[in-house]
């Protein structure tokens, strides 16, 4: 895949664009990299972008745990990304964690700002892909959401 996105639906490209830099950044350790692509990503809109990265991220651990996701698992997918990169944020990480797996109880605390949730969303996601390509994720994403709907 050579990340120009014409094959993804129209509203997922930037989200794809902005989310594969701010991966490729992290992987990198380029803070100032991660900060302009986190800005990118926290300009979007949250709703498609959160539903994108969260069924990403949900994808990745379901891969990862195939006979079931505990909370031990969901403990050590948590302590990973926190030591993953410097300045992770474990309460941002959490709380995507528990978005992803559709268990958040928002109790109407106000949630993260728009660019924590980006930056951490990418420190997730490039500790959960472990050095693999994020591209076919995206792919599955969609998919899954696409399915989703259908069957709504």
């Amino acid at each position: 895949m050579n990340g120009n996105w014409r094959h993804l639906p129209a509203p997922a490209r930037p989200i794809a664009a902005a989310a594969t830099a701010a991966v490729a950044a992290v992987r990198a350790a380029d803070g100032a990299a991660l900060g302009a692509a986190s800005g990118d990503l926290a300009a979007l809109d949250p709703a498609q972008t959160g539903l994108v990265l969260g069924t990403a991220v949900r994808l990745l651990l379901e891969e990862g745990h195939p006979d079931g996701l505990g909370a031990d698992d969901v403990r050590a997918a948590l302590a990973s990304a926190v030591h993953s990169w410097p300045g992770a944020d474990p309460q941002v990480l959490l709380w995507l964690l528990a978005g992803a797996l559709g268990v958040l109880e928002e109790d109407g605390s106000p949630a993260p700002k728009p660019e924590a949730l980006a930056r951490n969303a990418a420190v997730l996601l490039a500790d959960l892909l472990a050095g693999r390509p994020i591209e076919p994720w995206w792919i599955a994403a969609l998919a899954e959401i696409e399915r989703a709907q259908l069957n709504d």
